[in-house]
């Protein structure tokens, strides 16, 4: 082989490296940034909806958004998923005692006129890993609402998850909250309706002792579904599961059951009543208010005393409001959704109000 050839074959192999690290450094950098996959890209529903986070704000409509501390996609090693997560302490939004990562609904719509229907598919992760047993709301999340946007802002739907520490199974449940019928909301009272396992008012004895594991409950890490539609004033719930019995409930919303004080139930009597809430609701229920649905990680567990109020105030640590302590020993609920879907009926209007009084 001559000089010359010698110089073209150093020169063309020189080329041939070069072209090589530049599409190795390509491909390098490519596997060092892979694409991120938002909530948008697993549920393409936010349009409807503005997420409340787990610091009180609006982050408004949640396309292409997450939050690495409250909002964001992570995978079982399957399938993508929606993460809501929640400290026991941050800061709360409107007059809440308590934390949320949510959904709220853009749109009102009103319950006598409504033709209205919200469903997801989810599991929960993890509930609050301290709390006091004698609380009722110690331990749990609600995972989807129906909210009143007007009067006293009060909630027709409650969906909770509730899980006591060293058990295996939590129980799934629903509450029905009395719109007050006086101007004075002291008074309101939630009526709880198990659906796998107990209801909100099975207690421990004491702060540390709990009752019975429920042999039907749903277990961290295990799906299940609901369904919520309203239609004419009548709300209809149904609760699926595999290997659990499906479960449904049907509720008046425009016509009450609780107008006196005969009326009141046995469960609310213990509950309720001996802390002051004994009140009764309006004749017609939710009639004429505007409602909206909410989904997400709504936590139940809060650091506020128990001698504040025995059912909702949990005494959990909540390590002064520091969110990644609360997160590193197990004190924040968090919520995982694969699919969810709303429908809105063409009477909804906007619920923009809702927004300006507790933003």
């Amino acid at each position: 082989m001559n000089i010359k050839n010698i110089r073209f074959f150093i020169s063309f192999s020189i080329l041939v490296m070069l072209i090589s690290c530049n599409d190795a450094t390509k491909k390098s950098n490519k596997e060092e940034t892979p694409k991120t996959v938002y909530a948008s890209d697993v549920i393409p529903f936010f349009n409807d909806w503005n997420l409340i986070l787990g610091d009180g704000s609006n982050a408004g409509k949640a396309n292409n958004f997450e939050h690495n501390d409250f909002f964001y996609t992570a995978s079982d090693g399957k399938e993508d998923w929606v993460v809501y997560k929640t400290p026991n302490a941050g800061d709360t939004h409107g007059t809440s005692n308590n934390c949320r990562t949510e959904l709220a609904q853009l749109k009102k719509w009103y319950p006598e006129t409504a033709d209205d229907k919200l469903s997801a598919t989810l599991k929960i992760m993890n509930v609050s890993t301290t709390g006091d047993a004698r609380v009722a709301a110690s331990y749990s999340v609600v995972i989807g609402q129906i909210h009143s946007a007007d009067g006293h802002e009060n909630e027709p739907l409650k969906i909770f998850y509730k899980k006591f520490p060293g058990h295996t199974k939590g129980s799934v449940f629903w509450h029905y909250e009395i719109n007050t019928a006086s101007d004075d909301n002291s008074g309101r009272w939630d009526y709880s309706t198990a659906v796998w396992g107990h209801d909100f008012s099975v207690v421990g004895e004491t702060e540390n002792t709990y009752p019975e594991e429920p042999k039907d409950g749903i277990a961290l890490d295990e799906e299940f579904s609901y369904k919520i539609e309203v239609q004419d004033g009548i709300m209809n719930l149904t609760f699926t599961s595999k290997d659990h019995e499906i479960k449904t409930f049907s509720k008046n919303l425009i016509k009450s059951e609780y107008a006196t004080k005969e009326d009141m139930p046995e469960q609310t009597q213990k509950l309720f009543v001996p802390i002051g809430q004994d009140g009764v609701e309006r004749e017609n229920a939710y009639a004429g208010e505007g409602c909206f649905f909410k989904l997400g990680s709504y936590n139940q567990t809060n650091g506020k005393s128990p001698e504040v109020n025995k059912n909702w105030c949990s005494g959990a640590e909540t390590h002064g409001g520091d969110i990644q302590k609360q997160y590193a020993d197990g004190n924040y609920a968090e919520v995982w959704f694969k699919t969810a879907s709303i429908s809105i009926s063409e009477t909804a209007v906007s619920n923009q109000g809702y927004f300006a009084k507790n933003d």
